[in-house]
């Protein structure tokens, strides 16, 4: 865990009122080779690359592959790679780390607390995260303050604490249907699990389609309550884990 650096602030009041392109290219040139964006290859995500191909600018790109992505994932890979011309980097969990867990606690061991599917989404998303942004000075995440509780209290600038470098949101303040109205605009390719309700892509066994009325994030790890809804990504894991845990008689499958 790091404190706030003095920077923040004097980030903050520049990159005030900033819209998401202009920010972009703050980070680029601030954290010149040293700034990199994390996509889920969600719509959110995919116009952030647009955007960084479209200007050309100096980020980097990676994906955290979990080893338990959606078809339809892979296939947008391709296709953004192809469309917009940009190189998405993998970022693969520890094969031994998976292949204990697995041993010891079973494939699907996300389902039966929210203690174990917080030790799942560590050994394969955040340790692979960690691996990704070591040596940056920040990192881009394409985070909406509306799509779940989780994330109201988010700043376009903020200091993650846990991975000790900035993180820039610059679509914090957009709407979903502002993100599908650029990514129809302007062609950008996406994952069709959307067009079948999923509004929110993960893992395949912790995903669902959502249903009408249900916030943006409601289709994944559905069967907790929502103050849990996070991986440990975009969360201080030492406050998630003073969290009182949902036992597994309350889960519904």
């Amino acid at each position: 865990m790091s404190s706030a650096p003095a920077d923040l602030e004097r980030y903050q009041k520049e990159t005030a009122g900033l819209s998401a392109s202009a920010l972009l290219e703050w980070g680029a040139r601030e954290f010149a080779g040293a700034i990199t964006f994390a996509s889920s290859l969600g719509a959110e995500d995919q116009v952030i690359t647009w955007m960084i191909a479209s200007k050309a600018l100096t980020i980097p790109v990676f994906t955290l592959d979990t080893g338990r992505m959606f078809g339809e994932s892979y296939e947008l890979m391709a296709a953004t790679e192809s469309e917009l011309g940009v190189r998405i980097d993998p970022y693969f969990p520890d094969a031994a780390a998976v292949e204990g867990m697995v041993r010891k606690e079973g494939i699907n061991l996300f389902y039966e607390s929210v203690e174990k599917r917080k030790r799942c989404c560590h050994v394969r998303k955040v340790e692979p995260l960690r691996r990704a942004l070591a040596g940056k000075q920040a990192w881009i995440t394409g985070m909406r303050r509306s799509q779940s509780v989780t994330r109201a209290d988010l700043s376009s600038v903020e200091w993650d604490a846990g991975n000790g470098l900035y993180k820039l949101n610059p679509l914090l303040e957009w709407s979903e249907e502002e993100v599908w109205k650029v990514v129809g605009d302007h062609g950008i390719p996406y994952n069709k699990l959307h067009d079948k309700g999923f509004r929110s892509i993960g893992c395949a066994p912790c995903t669902r389609a959502v249903q009408p009325g249900e916030d943006a994030r409601a289709g994944r790890w559905w069967w907790e309550n929502p103050e849990h809804k996070e991986c440990g990504l975009h969360v201080d894991e030492e406050s998630e884990a003073a969290r009182p845990a949902v036992q597994v008689s309350q889960l519904k499958l």
